[in-house]
C-alpha cells in the first residue's frame, strides 16, 4: 500500500527558516561599526568571547583589498556597545590579511596575521595579548622565513583532547593545496603535513583552500574547505590530524567563498557559508547550517542574509561561548556584521535521532530544501 506525504511550506519553519533578507528579529544583526570608519573597505572578521562578557573582533581594513595600506583592525564589546575600531598592527607598507584570533586554555589571544603583496608570498606573523587586547605583544614570524603562509589561513586553530593545536592551512601559488599545521608546544613551534591528497581528474578549477576543523572524538579530526567545484570538500584523519584521507566532495554547496565551523559539547555542528555553488559565484546569500550527524547531513538552516547577486556577504568566524554562538561576517565590504544565537535553538535533542536526509537543491541565488522519496512504500 502506498501512502502520499504533503509537505507544506509550513514544514519549512520547523527546521528554523527565516525568511527576510535582513535577517529576522529572532538573529538580529548588530554591526562592528558604521559608516563613519578610517578605511574604505574591510574584510575577514575573526572574533574571540573575552571573560567580562564582551568580544574582541579582527578584521583587515584598507582602501582595498591588496592594496599596501590595508592594516589589521580591531574592536572590543558586544551588540550595540562596540569601540571604536583601532588600527593593532601594520609591520611594513605591505597589505594585511586574513587575521585569526585564538584565545588558548590559560586565556592568553593569539593574533595570526598574513603579510605580503601577493597571496603565494604570504608571512604569517603573530602577536599576543593577556589582557583581553588592551596591550600586544611585538609580532614575530611564526615560522621564520616561510613565504607561503604557515599557521591558520583563515580560520580558528583548535585545541585537541591530546593537548595539541591544530590549525588549517593552504597555499595558493598555481593549484590550490591544503595542509595542517599542528603544535605540540602551545604554538611556539609548528610542524606542517604534507599538501593533503585530492584527485584533480576533472576538476575545472584550481583546488581548495581555508580549512576548517573539528574533532568528533579523541584523535578522529575533520576539515571542511572552500573549493572551486562548486561544492564544500571534505577530509578526516584518525590520528590528531597527523594524516589524512584524500579530500572528496561533499553534497554542500561552494562558491569558492570562506566557510568556517564551530562544534558545539553535544557533538552539534554550526557552519555558516554561503548557500550557492559554482565557482566565484554571487556571496549575496549566508546561511547557518546545523548538523546532527557529524557533518554528513545539514538538515538545519538559518538564512542570515539573502540579497542582489551583487551584494556580499562573506568570509564568516564562528565560535560558541557558553550557552550562546557568536558569528562575524563581511557585510558589503563596508562593515563587519555580528549575530548571536542560543545553543538551544540547534542542540542536537531537536534532531539528533532522526534518520531523514534533506538533500537540498541550489542555484547560484535563491534555493529550496526538498525532501526525495515523497512516495514511500510502507
Amino acid at each position: 500500500m502506498k501512502k502520499v506525504l504533503i509537505i507544506t511550506i509550513s514544514c519549512l519553519f520547523a527546521f528554523g527558516y527565516a525568511q527576510d533578507g535582513g535577517g529576522s528579529a529572532e538573529l538580529p544583526r548588530d554591526f562592528v561599526f558604521g559608516d563613519d570608519r578610517p578605511f574604505k573597505e574591510c574584510h575577514a572578521s575573526t572574533l574571540v568571547a573575552l571573560d567580562d562578557g564582551n568580544f574582541l573582533v579582527a578584521w583587515f581594513g584598507g582602501t582595498k583589498e591588496k592594496d599596501p595600506d590595508v592594516a589589521i583592525w580591531i574592536s572590543k564589546g558586544k551588540a550595540g556597545n562596540w569601540s571604536a575600531p583601532r588600527k593593532v598592527m601594520k609591520i611594513r607598507q605591505d597589505a594585511h590579511w586574513n587575521p585569526v584570533l585564538f584565545k588558548d586554555a590559560k586565556g592568553t589571544i593569539h593574533l595570526y596575521f598574513k603579510v605580503g603583496k601577493e597571496i603565494p608570498s604570504w608571512e604569517t606573523w603573530v602577536t599576543r595579548s593577556t589582557d583581553g587586547g588592551l596591550n600586544w605583544s611585538e609580532a614575530v614570524e611564526l615560522v621564520e622565513g616561510d613565504k607561503g603562509g604557515r599557521g591558520p589561513v583563515r580560520n580558528k586553530p583548535i585545541p585537541l583532547s591530546d593537548g595539541s593545536w591544530l590549525a588549517g592551512a593552504s597555499h595558493e601559488e598555481g593549484l590550490w593545496d591544503v595542509f595542517v599545521d599542528r603544535s605540540e608546544d602551545e604554538g611556539k613551534t609548528w610542524q606542517a603535513t604534507s599538501y593533503l591528497a585530492i584527485d584533480r581528474n576533472g576538476f575545472k578549477g584550481k583546488g581548495v583552500i581555508q580549512p576548517t576543523l573539528w574533532e568528533s572524538a579523541p584523535g578522529k579530526v575533520h576539515m571542511l574547505c572552500r573549493s572551486t567545484e562548486g561544492k564544500i570538500y571534505r577530509s578526516d584523519s584518525e590520528d590528531y590530524g597527523k594524516t589524512w584521507r584524500p579530500l572528496y566532495a561533499t553534497d554542500m554547496p561552494n562558491n569558492n567563498s570562506g566557510i568556517d565551523l564551530v562544534k558545539l559539547p553535544d557533538g552539534t555542528l554550526v557552519m555558516a557559508y554561503n548557500p550557492v555553488s559554482g565557482n566565484w559565484a554571487s556571496r549575496a546569500s549566508l546561511n547557518l547550517a546545523v548538523s546532527y550527524d557529524n557533518g554528513l547531513t545539514w538538515p538545519k538552516q538559518f538564512i542570515l542574509e539573502n540579497d542582489s547577486a551583487k551584494a556580499e556577504y562573506s568570509y564568516p568566524a564562528i565560535i560558541t561561548y557558553g550557552d550562546r554562538i557568536a558569528l562575524t561576517y563581511t557585510w558589503k565590504r563596508q562593515r563587519i556584521a555580528f549575530r548571536e544565537l542560543p545553543v538551544e535553538r540547534v542542540s542536537s535533542g531537536q534532531s539528533s535521532k532522526s534518520n531523514v536526509r534533506i538533500p537540498v537543491i541550489y542555484s547560484t541565488g535563491l534555493y529550496h530544501p526538498v525532501l526525495k522519496g515523497l512516495l514511500e512504500t510502507l
